[in-house]
């Protein structure tokens, strides 16, 4: 009878790597790869190195100098002798065709960029047909300029009637011109009917938006990984998939929620983040239809989040950019069971920083600015969710009250009584 020896898959390990510059210093560039080695473990990567670079700008050709891909490159070279092999080098900007064409050839291992990063956890969340289409859209956005790499090999190749002077190597090269034309016509192609596909959806959508009856809608919208998904499910009583890794929802989920007899439905939407891929909001458009139409966005914050302030402004702007940042908004800092601060000493003259804050100071400073249209909770410790539950039910009724007839309204809460 034979054995079998199930072996454990190793996964994959990389490199990080980031610029130091004016515009982002090293406080915010650390950030950043704290939030780039989140994405790399999201998407199943071990992280062991990072490396950063202080410039005026990324190399045009390497991304980072010439020093530091040498040093990159030793350390890749180090690991392997010591059988410790890196998988890969991600970088924390986009890339161009040329810098990952550049790259590769130095280093030898895969190189991925912030964006095909985010690229390749949304195919592995994406569950529904319209989530799949919308990431293989943005995915071919992203190859369509980078589609030269993949004919380098053409280069490396010699003989033939080619050989021997430059008449030679124009008939060599037209081969590969020829195939890559070939490509970038398959990949419009593609372009065009995935659009196509999305419109189709979209209709689909729209339809389904318009027979949902006379009910109010509220969206829960803001960074990701801040706890939408758990807030979804205490408010609706449903079980939306809830983790704590980046981008755990894709596809937008509404339910309908009875607060004191009043019904709305509430959407939980995918989230937002820092860098976000231009081609990924605007293949993911069709799903952000619910922050489009609704008549209520709930704002979720992670104030445990040691720059919550610079992703509500992540969220504000893709906001502008979808044209919904004047919509009705209350703003819930969410996990105030996570908020940690260090106390300042009675003789400490430095000046007060946020994270000297404690958390009822927090409070006093956003329920100033915002005028109390704020809340403080815990979805994980169920802290405050009643009041959220009363604040919601006003506003939702508010708003019930201003867009449909007062007697309507009446006989639709009868009716769910009754039904």
């Amino acid at each position: 009878m034979k054995e079998f020896v199930i072996s454990e898959v190793k996964a994959e390990t990389a490199i990080l790597v980031g610029l130091i510059t004016q515009q982002q210093d090293e406080a915010k560039t650390k950030e950043y790869l704290d939030e780039l080695e989140f994405l790399a473990d999201t998407a199943g990567v071990i992280t062991v190195k990072r490396f950063t670079q202080k410039v005026n700008g990324p190399n045009q050709t390497t991304y980072v100098g010439k020093g530091k891909l040498e040093e990159i490159k030793h350390y890749i070279k180090t690991e392997e002798d010591n059988e410790r092999e890196v998988g890969m080098v991600i970088f924390d900007d986009e890339l161009s065709a040329k810098q990952i064409r550049n790259i590769e050839k130095e280093l030898q291992v895969k190189i991925l960029d912030r964006t095909s990063l985010i690229l390749d956890i949304f195919a592995m969340r994406a569950q529904t047909a319209n989530a799949k289409t919308q990431v293989e859209l943005a995915q071919y956005r992203y190859m369509l300029p980078r589609l030269q790499r993949l004919w380098t090999h053409l280069e490396r190749q010699g003989g033939g009637s080619g050989s021997g002077g430059g008449k030679g190597s124009v008939g060599l090269r037209g081969p590969g011109e020829t195939q890559l034309e070939m490509d970038r016509r398959i990949i419009l192609q593609r372009i065009t009917l995935l659009k196509q596909r999305l419109v189709e959806i979209d209709k689909q959508k729209t339809t389904q938006r318009k027979s949902r009856g006379r009910l109010i809608r509220v969206a829960l919208v803001g960074y990701t990984n801040v706890g939408k998904s758990t807030i979804m499910n205490l408010l609706s009583k449903s079980e939306v998939f809830a983790e704590n890794k980046l981008f755990a929802t894709l596809d937008t989920t509404v339910r309908k929620v009875v607060i004191e007899n009043l019904p709305f439905l509430l959407a939980d939407t995918v989230g937002f983040i820092r860098k976000l891929p231009t081609d990924l909001v605007d293949s993911f458009k069709s799903t952000l239809d619910e922050v489009r139409e609704a008549d209520l966005l709930v704002h979720v914050v992670d104030i445990s989040h040691p720059d919550f302030e610079e992703q509500i402004q992540v969220v504000n702007n893709t906001l502008k950019d979808l044209g919904a940042a004047d919509k009705p908004m209350m703003m819930i800092f969410n996990k105030i069971d996570a908020y940690r601060w260090v106390e300042k000493e009675a003789d400490d003259l430095t000046p007060m920083t946020k994270e000297n804050l404690s958390l009822e100071d927090l409070e006093k400073t956003w329920m100033a600015k915002l005028n109390e249209e704020c809340l403080f909770i815990s979805a994980k410790e169920r802290s405050n969710i009643d009041t959220f539950r009363d604040i919601l039910y006003k506003k939702v009724k508010e708003l019930h009250v201003q867009k449909y007839p007062y007697n309507d309204f009446l006989y639709q809460i009868e009716e769910e009584e009754m039904g």
